[in-house]
């Protein structure tokens, strides 16, 4: 039996009298519907100072509102022999470096193609620690996003992962191409972020119901109207370097959310995760990889230093 997954606030005075369901689904770090959250308060699993309560409830100040998230339900996830790109693999941890465009994990409308299908087949082994949904997944990177993933293989190996990236000792280096002229040659965005409260599906720099992020990033070339950037996260909120690149005045090339429609086009945003760095969970040795900027992003640079 999994430990249960149990959130906690208490509300201050700027929340108060908004309605419950709404304050947990912009409150809520990973993507979760307003449905979905009606249907936890529905089923007992809300409580407000110990009690449950309806969706409909009005929060005061001082209430400590607690919510148990509910198993996820079992959900058959079907083996898929589609190519892999195997940077590391052991008897704990594979390490994958994930073509831009691919979902890393089943989700409502991708059930399959995704990462999780193709290590399944590749794997027959991964780690359950986060239910049936999400078998071996330890972090994620977006669908439009390149780069090196780890996933464990056993229980052990997921515990010690996910552990290194709650204390950010894993190092997470991304190469950016973003508008603009970025005026300083190093720098650090620590801006906290949360959802937007104009569109649940976006996330934007704001103190309301956000979470601490901070992104270093250092000047690798420049193109008069773009930049190369190295970018290192020190926290992995969901969309951290694309919030914060557009905060900063310096959206990513080709974000479809966060980006411009002018400039050069791309397909989906011009990220890579070029390093990621972890101790093995097992020999604790300092394992490091990196994986080379992907061909249409090179394509895309040496149209640019041919200018």
């Amino acid at each position: 039996m999994s430990e249960a997954d149990i959130r906690e606030w208490v509300i201050d005075e700027a929340y108060a009298k908004e309605r419950i369901d709404k304050y947990i689904t912009e409150s809520w770090e990973e993507d979760v519907s307003r449905s979905q959250v009606q249907l936890w308060i529905a089923s007992g699993h809300v409580k407000v100072n110990g009690k449950p309560v309806k969706a409909n409830y009005k929060l005061a100040e001082g209430d400590v509102l607690e919510v148990t998230v509910p198993e996820p339900a079992v959900v058959e996830i079907v083996p898929e022999d589609i190519p892999l790109d195997i940077a590391y693999e052991d008897s704990d941890v594979v390490v994958v470096n994930k073509p831009r465009g691919m979902v890393v994990h089943p989700a409502p409308g991708h059930a399959s193609g995704t990462l999780v299908n193709a290590l399944m087949h590749h794997c027959k082994d991964l780690s359950g620690i986060n239910g049936e949904l999400r078998p071996g997944i330890v972090h994620r990177i977006d669908k439009d996003t390149s780069g090196l993933l780890m996933a464990a293989k056993n229980d052990k190996a997921h515990a010690s992962l996910a552990a290194q990236l709650k204390d950010h000792s894993v190092t997470r280096k991304y190469v950016a191409l973003v508008h603009g002229n970025v005026s300083h040659d190093q720098g650090t965005v620590d801006a906290p972020i949360g959802r937007d409260p104009f569109d649940r599906k976006m996330y934007t720099v704001t103190e309301r119901n956000s979470k601490h992020a901070v992104t270093h990033f250092a000047v690798l070339e420049r193109f008069g109207d773009y930049t190369l950037l190295e970018l290192q996260l020190e926290t992995g909120r969901t969309h951290q370097i694309r919030v914060h690149m557009k905060f900063i005045g310096h959206p990513l090339v080709g974000d479809p959310v966060y980006g411009r429609s002018k400039g050069i086009k791309m397909d989906g945003q011009a990220l890579h995760a070029k390093v990621l760095g972890f101790i093995h969970p097992s020999s604790g040795e300092y394992l490091e990889f990196t994986a080379d900027i992907p061909q249409d992003m090179e394509e895309l640079l040496a149209s640019l230093r041919s200018r």
